[in-house]
């Protein structure tokens, strides 16, 4: 018994160790590259003219208050970069075609409408201004 409940304790470890390791990265999906741009329905007028932090939110989501004040932030400091929020509630149909499971979600968008890259939860500030930074120069 005493085996059974140090496995189990391990493997909880384990398990949250690596949730720990994901929540906020920044990372490039293989399912994002092969995906058509997003359509022009969740994207505001003139999005194309530069980089978009398409955040998938709802009103009972805490993190995600954060993940707007990051990227108020980054708004603020870099031109060409708009943040849009899109209630996940409202847009079901979106949620399930980008493959979004968990909130908050924050999709990098390029000027092409693709998803250049995505986060799960609420990223490091300077990693966002990163790589805002290289796909704005891509």
């Amino acid at each position: 018994m005493t085996y059974l409940v140090l496995a189990v304790l391990a493997a909880a470890t384990v398990a949250g160790l690596l949730y720990r390791a994901r929540y906020g990265r920044l990372r490039v999906s293989a399912g994002d590259l092969q995906r058509p741009p997003l359509p022009t329905g969740l994207l505001p007028p003139g999005a194309a003219d530069g980089v978009v932090l398409l955040h998938f939110t709802s009103a009972t989501c805490a993190p995600c208050r954060q993940v707007k004040a990051v990227c108020a932030d980054l708004v603020q400091t870099l031109p060409g970069v708009r943040h849009v929020e899109v209630d996940a509630d409202a847009h079901l149909d979106a949620v399930k075609s980008l493959d979004i499971w968990r909130l908050p979600t924050l999709l990098i968008v390029d000027r092409g409408g693709r998803i250049a890259r995505r986060t799960v939860g609420v990223p490091d500030r300077s990693e966002l201004r990163r790589t805002v930074t290289e796909v704005m120069a891509a």
